[in-house]
Parts: C-alpha cells; structure tokens; sequence
C-alpha cells in the first residue's frame, strides 16, 4: 500500500492509497465510494482485490477523510464535484495503456459514475447499493427514522455547527453544508436529481454512457432497495446493465448498506472481479 495524491482539473489536492499488486496485472480498479464513508473502510476490498491482480486506488473525495480542509466551516463545494471532478480525476490519474480500468462503486459512487465526463476510459463498472434515495421505497420504520434525520437531527446539527456533523451519529465522516444541503433535497424525489427542475439536462449524461454495468443490491439494503436502485440506474438507458438482487444469506443472514465491503463480503468482491476478468477476456477475443 502506497500513500499518493493527485490533482482534479479546478486544482483540488485528493489523497488515496494505491494498493498495487505483485502478479501480472490484470487491471486497475477504483473505489468510488458512498457519501461521507472515507477510504479506509474499502481498504479490505483494495487489498483483497490486487492480491487477484488488479492495483487498486482508494482516495477520499473532496471534504471527506485525508482530503477534507483544515476546517469544513464555511467550505463550499459542489456535491456534483465528487463525481465530475474528484472521481473523474481519479480516473485520469490510473487510466494507463498496459491494463484494462474498472471502477467499484457503493452508493454514490453509482452517482459519480454518470457524472464522469471520461467515462469512455473505464472497461466496466460493478457498483453496490446505489438507489435513488427517496424514502418512500424504503420499509416504514426505516421512513420515520430517516424522516426524522432529514428534517430534525440533521439541519439542527448543520446550523449548529455550521457543517453537517455527520460523525456525532456514528454514521460517517463530517459533511460540507452544501453535500447535506444537496442531498437532503434530491433524496424528497422519486428520481432523485433527475426528477430536479433545475438539473434539466443532467439526464444526457448517463445517457451518453455505454460502459458495461452491474448494480448489486441486498434485499435487506433498507436505504437502496432494488426498487430504489431500478428508479436510479435506468437513466443509464444506452449501458448494457446487469441488476443483481443479493439474498443476505450470501453473507451469513445480513448484507444492509454497508455490508458489501465489510470483512465477510469476500463473495461479493471476488464476484465483480471475476466479472471484469470476464469483460477482459471478452474484449481479447474481439
């Protein structure tokens, strides 16, 4: 594992760990991960994954963990920019000729891959628990208590400290004002920013990608249920898309939102890379 650091294109310094691998390369892997979840929790994953082959970055987006400022008071940015900057930095920073580039998402990095204006440089993408965020596809109780997060807990903590204190709930890392802010209102529609008046256009994005694609969600993945995910994910209308519906027994009985990459999910990772070792044998046979 090696400490490194690249920038995106407005100048922004992001930190990550690249996890390389002493086999033949069989390509390289990012991890796009889920909003306020900082790198070290994919570090199993990363390190599993370049023990098969693939070098593997994990990197904090922008505000978040080793990227974040001194300070997130008063920091401004943009929620898109995880995705059309950070993300897309990333892929610049691992895009090399010799090895095939894959991405991993969780959550919103199902988002950011969309955003990518560089997407045709990556060969596949395998993203878990990706949903569209609205609270309506979720089970009652996990309504009420989310409800509950948005509208009470959340802008109470946000206004009191002047970021969305996010780590006080043991739920992640702190996030900037304008992240809650953002998130918080595309998750009050159906499709989440699709369904934004002012995000008009946002939909020729996805709709511009074509790179193989698979969304796994776990039954019991109560913030991304498979009906939340399949109102997300169509607007990649033109990828050739695989939808995966993950019983939790795959894991011993509970999968949930975070469960795709903790240390018993080696299932699940040792499935997207077999499926990229699949695109790349596919792409050699052409």
């Amino acid at each position: 594992m090696i400490s490194t650091s690249f920038y995106t294109e407005d100048r922004y310094l992001l930190r990550g760990q690249l996890f390389c691998t002493e086999k033949a390369i069989q390509g390289r892997v990012i991890v796009a991960g889920a909003t306020g979840v900082p790198q070290a929790f994919y570090r199993r994953f990363a390190q599993f994954a370049s023990e098969q082959g693939f070098e593997t970055l994990t990197f904090d987006y922008r505000g978040i963990g080793q990227s974040k400022p001194e300070t997130l008071e008063g920091f401004e940015m943009n929620l898109l920019d995880w995705g059309k900057q950070d993300l897309a930095a990333a892929v610049q920073f691992m895009s090399k000729d010799d090895a095939p580039l894959f991405i991993v998402g969780h959550s919103y990095g199902g988002h950011a891959f969309g955003l990518l204006p560089n997407h045709q440089k990556v060969t596949g993408a395998y993203i878990f628990g990706t949903g569209a965020g609205w609270h309506g596809y979720m089970p009652l109780f996990e309504q009420v208590k989310v409800l509950t997060m948005w509208n009470i807990i959340l802008p109470f903590l946000t206004w009191w400290k002047g970021y969305c204190a996010w780590n006080l709930l043991g739920m992640g890392e702190d996030l900037p004002k304008n992240v809650f802010k953002q998130w918080r209102y595309w998750c009050r529609f159906r499709h989440y920013f699709f369904d934004d008046p002012t995000m008009d256009g946002i939909e020729k994005l996805f709709q511009s990608v074509q790179t193989p694609m698979v969304a796994a969600n776990a039954l019991d993945d109560l913030w991304a249920m498979p009906e939340s995910r399949d109102a997300f994910i169509q607007h990649y209308s033109n990828a050739p898309l695989t939808r995966l519906d993950l019983s939790p027994k795959l894991l011993g009985g509970k999968i949930g939102h975070m469960g795709y990459f903790r240390k018993n999910a080696i299932p699940l990772w040792q499935a997207s890379l077999d499926w990229f070792t699949a695109i790349n044998k596919e792409n050699k046979a052409i």
